[in-house]
């Protein structure tokens, strides 16, 4: 999430940076170790098979017990949670189906007559096999399942696989496994890191491989995906969470502040920008940046985001405001105005969008929002869309063409083979032509 020279040129509207990142450098580069450790990985699992995979759990994961859990195990997780816990990863699975469901209400196949005779149409088809990376390090993403498994179930995915590494112990975290039972996973494996996305790529758990890979993990994981791409199709390539808040001098400089360092929080290397038309609500969320990293628990992993990756942009004018913040294309963006609205018809580059002051990134993070937080970064939002029920879903074309179309398309099609030299394409026009002139 970084402006772009050669936009910023065009702008007609003037800005001023009131904190520029401290790092002179995307917040992700390819790591030429990263990439060469996932490729030799990739390449042994792929000769060693099952072998290479439970080596490398043993050695990276310190995983010795069995890596599949039992449908038993899978269904009692949440009995091991606290109540509300377990409550409110339910409330969130749920609410995340809700909107994908409604999702797929509009996506409806259709067909059409173009002309008399030639008919054509759309049927949506859901993939065969989907496997899903369940991050649970750190901080372990509760709500990724839901936007992974969950979102796959209602597309009508017949087989969804979930792999989360282990824990200290061995384990399985058990809120991650909850939020995977009640998305509709059909099986959980403790595996984790490359060879648990290359094991559901080459088909080595069991069944066969998986059509698709989904949801986010760490850089070897991000890598991983990247070079499967072709193998397997993939969501999308995500790198460090982002956040950027595009407000007025109506905001309040303690919420906008606290919603900044909310995604910083994911990791040393997350940037958090503000955009805003006032120079007063800036200095004052830089002063209110600084307050609450002081009593913040997480200030270590947040407060070296903000150092690094962080800035604040004053817009001469709200025009401005949204030229930069649609060059910046944020993962999440928040829009705290006085006219939201104006900014919702304007804005077009973003993974997902809050309007208002109560609509927090962390709504959508947790699952509560329904909206799926599986988005584009790095500017990904200026060309690709998140995750969503619609990418587990093939729209597969049709055409059914009637014996009285045939002059409509075979004459064109007989002009525009000769004119290439396809014989045999030409033919298959010409053919069907001398059978329609002989009343055939």
């Amino acid at each position: 999430m970084r402006s772009t020279p050669a936009v910023l040129a065009r702008l007609t509207g003037s800005f001023t940076v009131l904190k520029a990142p401290g790092v002179d450098a995307p917040a992700a580069q390819r790591d030429p170790v990263v990439v060469e450790t996932v490729s030799r990985m990739l390449a042994d699992i792929e000769r060693r098979g099952l072998d290479a995979v439970r080596e490398y759990a043993r050695t990276l994961d310190r995983q010795d017990r069995p890596i599949e859990l039992s449908p038993a195990d899978v269904a009692s997780s949440g009995d091991r949670l606290d109540p509300a816990l377990r409550e409110a990863i339910e409330l969130g699975a749920s609410r995340t189906q809700a909107f994908a469901r409604a999702t797929r209400e509009h996506l409806a196949g259709f067909e059409t007559e173009i002309l008399e005779g030639l008919v054509t149409g759309v049927k949506y088809v859901p993939v065969g096999r989907v496997g899903a990376y369940l991050p649970a390090g750190r901080f372990p993403l509760t709500a990724s399942a839901f936007m992974s498994v969950g979102v796959a179930k209602v597309a009508g995915v017949p087989s969804v696989m979930a792999c989360t590494p282990p824990q200290p112990d061995g384990r399985a975290n058990d809120a991650v496994v909850h939020a995977a039972a009640c998305s509709g996973v059909d099986r959980v494996v403790v595996l984790g890191g490359v060879q648990a996305l290359a094991a559901m790529a080459f088909g080595l758990l069991g069944d066969a491989p998986v059509d698709m890979l989904v949801g986010a993990g760490n850089a070897f994981v991000a890598e991983a995906k990247r070079q499967l791409f072709g193998t397997v199709a993939i969501d999308l390539l995500a790198g460090p969470s982002e956040v950027a808040v595009l407000a007025d001098g109506t905001a309040d400089p303690e919420l906008v502040a606290a919603d900044l360092l909310g995604q910083a929080e994911h990791g040393p290397n997350s940037p958090a920008a503000l955009v805003t038309t006032s120079e007063a609500l800036g200095r004052a969320v830089l002063d209110e940046v600084d307050r609450q990293l002081a009593g913040l628990a997480t200030a270590e992993i947040a407060g070296a985001a903000w150092r690094d990756f962080g800035s604040v942009i004053v817009a001469a004018d709200r025009e401005t405001a949204a030229a930069l913040m649609d060059d910046l294309a944020p993962e999440h963006l928040e829009v705290m105005t006085e006219d939201d609205d104006w900014f919702h018809g304007r804005l077009t580059n973003y993974g997902s969008l809050f309007l208002g002051p109560w609509s927090t990134v962390a709504y959508s993070d947790k699952g509560m929002a329904g909206t799926n937080h599986t988005l584009p970064t790095a500017g990904g939002a200026k060309h690709s869309a998140g995750l969503s029920v619609g990418r587990f879903l093939k729209p597969l074309t049709y055409q059914r063409i009637a014996r009285s179309a045939t002059p409509a398309l075979a004459e064109a099609v007989d002009v525009i083979s000769a004119s290439e030299g396809m014989a045999a394409h030409r033919a298959t026009a010409t053919l069907r032509l001398d059978r329609f002139a002989e009343g055939r």
